[in-house]
């Protein structure tokens, strides 16, 4: 494994789950849309007693059988079960600049939270708070929007991530318009 003190990694893209075997392969749980993309990203961090370890992985399998359906990695080097359990329960991050660059229509899910939501209303503009999270569900995402102020219930309020109520994303002066009942 290669130690170093990168910039910190600052996107969680998967998990090691579990062992995998006896040669110390590693079951991996993704959190990107496709399993198989996981791979691209990659140098792979984790955050192990403090440092950042960069997971050199040297071989990865496609696994579709027996209840399984995800991702079995071989890190460089570790051929020993017994060893490779010390890597499981670690977040996999990489570094933004890992990723894909996208269209400037669109946005990683990463690059909302923390914009702060406003929504024209019947003329009446009412900043609702900020993206704490982004939800994938069957139709589209949702935003998940807390209120920020401090005195308030800290409100929540789940907005579906579409044309019809997403009028606007600015990621570089960190705002979403939307069109939403701030009652709702």
């Amino acid at each position: 494994m290669v130690d170093g003190d990168p910039l910190k990694p600052s996107l969680v893209v998967g998990r090691v789950a579990s062992v995998h075997g006896i040669r110390g392969w590693l079951k991996v749980r993704s959190y990107t849309e496709h399993i198989d993309t996981l791979i691209e990203y990659r140098p792979w961090w984790v955050e192990l007693d403090g440092q950042w370890v960069e997971l050199p992985v040297d071989d990865w399998k496609r696994v579709t059988h027996r209840g399984l359906n995800g991702l079995i990695v071989h890190l460089e080097g570790l051929d020993d079960r017994d060893k490779a359990r010390q890597w499981c329960g670690l977040d996999i991050c990489v570094a933004a600049d890992a990723l894909p660059k996208l269209d400037a229509s669109e946005t990683y899910w990463h690059e909302l939270i923390g914009l702060q939501v406003t929504s024209h209303f019947e003329g009446v503009a009412t900043v609702l708070g900020s993206v704490v999270s982004v939800l994938a569900t069957g139709a589209n995402d949702v935003l998940v929007v807390r209120e920020d102020d401090a005195d308030s219930d800290r409100r929540e309020r789940l907005i579906p991530y579409a044309e019809a109520y997403v009028s606007m994303v600015d990621v570089e002066k960190r705002t979403i318009e939307v069109q939403w009942d701030p009652d709702f």
